[in-house]
């Protein structure tokens, strides 16, 4: 093969399955090339075909999935091949990621025997060898003490580290070829600007052609040279990453860019805007010191259980028309915070009042009678339906709670009312979860929410499973309902940019404490804490200019353990004890200027 010739070439693909409502055309004659040391990003909304396309290159379609058309790796032709043939080029020559690496990884084999069995079946290495060569590549992808984990099972690890062990898997043989399929989805901001780093570097040492597959245009600007943006099976347009972000040729790709909530652009392009919060306006939520720890058992037979302290004393308030962001990594306490104030989870300790009543200790009736002002929109709206119920039934079963002297007719008329309210054609009403689109069940998450308008609504990562442009019209809809009906929103995300463009404060949680509080404004503009410069420094901004030249604020080290109640020390070691049955004081939360609190902390040396 000749220098200049592809790695990759692929001609007219079409992929197609056959289902009981007839066939489905997944891909609708694709063709593209890739040439060695090369990134090409590969972005489209769900069902565009990005993940097919790529799944038939690897041979790993479904049953009822058929293909035609060419995919030749460095001038061999793949389709047709017999799975023998096939297996010889798949995870020595050719290697993917998937997005999930839980369900990838076998939960059952130790680390490093699965890095190490292909090592052996393909480049025919001792037992020894192939172990030494998993423990250097463990090390190459950072992670720490790489001997050790060696012999870890995937549930040992953190879910950044689990996909750094599927990297090392991918490239330990030396594939010609990496595709990655939503690598950095289910990762938190700062674990995903690590990998991406890691990616971009292994891609430059090693020479590999990369495939990079995403609905996230901050990562295709982050790392891709070439892009091709895909539409209902098809390549719609394709170039330089410079030319399809800079001066993009089609009315889709612009549609994507500009729904793109970014970190770096004031104003929203003439979509609804956030209504300034009167300084009168009555409290709705307040909550003081509340903290939920969760007793953790000990190790060994007569050892003392631990605290896992989730939430470690927040205070919050929330006012009518105002929304809260609050924003952290994994396992910072945002969902637990939020089932708190909702006393779906009963605090450990403080108190929550909404609408100046205790609801901490409130039980029974009361409890329910309560919850009536109180309502929560989750992330995945399919899994919080139930299936056997028409959408018009799900909207309306608050009414049965809540509102039982309405007759089943008034109650469908208030249904079909909400459904316009949420800009979901009230045609639809006895049609079930699975017949709409995600953005559509959504809205109907969002219109059971407000059916019996509530004083407060929790959205719960509410958008991060939508595509961009749904994802935009559901933050345009939440933005008009608050402005019609009033409610108090508490707005979870690990997202900063969506959270910036919906919140009128925001807060900032790390270990079940709270870093940084402010307004939109002010925390954007000026952070304060280094968690919060770290969070906005990882956030991707879809601009291949401005990404590749921006300076990280990077976190060393791992991460403390939440058992240990040292960890709000994370940024102020000096004053950490070395004693952790002695005494300490938590770090306090200080306001620096009006409205700008920040938590106590060191600068490093």
């Amino acid at each position: 093969m000749s220098p200049a010739s592809p790695v990759l070439t692929i001609d007219s693909l079409k992929v197609r399955f056959a289902t009981p409502d007839g066939l489905i055309e997944a891909v609708r004659g694709v063709s593209l090339s890739l040439q060695r040391g090369e990134c090409l990003g590969v972005v489209g909304e769900s069902g565009s075909g990005k993940s097919q396309t790529f799944m038939a290159v690897m041979g790993l379609l479904a049953q009822n999935g058929s293909v035609e058309g060419s995919v030749r790796f460095q001038s061999q032709e793949l389709l047709g091949l017999k799975p023998q043939a096939l297996n010889q080029v798949r995870g020595s020559k050719m290697a993917m990621i998937f997005q999930d690496p839980l369900t990838a990884l076998t939960p059952h084999v130790k680390i490093g025997e699965q890095i190490a069995e292909p090592l052996r079946r393909h480049l025919k290495l001792s037992h020894d060898e192939a172990r030494k060569r998993a423990r250097e590549w463990l090390s190459r992808v950072r992670i720490p003490d790489a001997a050790q984990r060696l012999d870890q099972y995937p549930h040992e690890l953190s879910g950044g580290m689990r996909q750094r062990v599927m990297i090392a898997a991918a490239m330990a043989p030396g594939p010609k070829l990496l595709i990655a399929d939503e690598p950095t989805t289910a990762l938190d901001v700062t674990v995903q600007a690590e990998i991406l780093d890691l990616m971009d570097e292994l891609k430059r040492d090693t020479g590999a052609a990369m495939v990079l597959i995403t609905h996230d245009m901050g990562v295709i600007a982050r790392i891709a040279d070439r892009v091709c943006v895909m539409k209902d099976g098809q390549y719609v347009e394709e170039g330089t990453a410079a030319h399809i972000f800079g001066a993009p040729d089609a009315a889709y790709t612009r549609a994507l860019l500009d729904a793109i909530p970014r970190l770096d652009r004031d104003g929203r392009g003439g979509r609804p805007t956030l209504e300034p919060v009167p300084v009168d306006s009555p409290v709705i939520v307040q909550a003081r010191d509340v903290k939920v720890w969760f007793p953790v058992a000990g190790q060994g037979l007569l050892a003392k259980p631990r605290q896992l302290r989730a939430v470690d004393g927040v205070d919050l308030t929330l006012r009518r028309g105002e929304t809260l962001g609050v924003v952290g990594e994994s396992g910072s306490g945002k969902s637990t915070l939020a089932r708190a104030v909702l006393n779906l989870i009963t605090p450990s300790a403080g108190a929550v009042t909404i609408l100046g009543r205790d609801i901490t200790k409130t039980e029974g009736k009361a409890l329910q009678a309560a919850r009536q002002d109180l309502q929560i929109v989750f992330q995945d709206p399919l899994a919080s339906l139930d299936p056997r119920m028409t959408i018009g039934d799900s909207i309306a079963e608050p009414l049965q709670v809540h509102q039982p002297q309405l007759s089943r007719v008034e109650r469908e008329e208030m249904a079909r009312r909400m459904m316009a309210e949420v800009e979901l054609d009230p045609a639809l009403i006895n049609r079930y979860p699975h017949e709409l689109s995600g953005g559509q069940n959504q809205r109907v998450g969002i219109a059971r929410a407000m059916i019996l308008n509530p004083a407060l609504v929790i959205c719960d990562e509410a958008v991060s499973a939508l595509d961009v442009s749904v994802r935009a019209q559901i933050i345009d809809l939440l933005i008009g309902l608050q402005r019609r009906l009033g409610m108090a929103m508490l707005f979870i995300s690990h997202d900063l940019a969506v959270v910036r463009e919906i919140s009128h404060r925001v807060m900032v949680l790390y270990l079940g404490r709270v870093m940084e509080q402010a307004s939109r404004e002010q925390l954007y503009a000026a952070p304060r804490h280094p968690y919060t410069r770290a969070l906005l420094s990882a956030a991707l901004i879809p601009d291949p200019a401005v990404e590749r030249t921006r300076k990280r604020v990077k976190l060393t080290g791992e991460p403390p353990s939440p058992l240990d109640p040292r960890s709000a020390f994370r940024f102020l070691p000096s004053r950490a004890p070395v004693d952790a049955n002695s005494p300490f004081a938590v770090p306090e939360l200080r306001e620096i200027e009006p409205g700008h609190f920040v938590a106590e902390f060191e600068e490093a040396s």
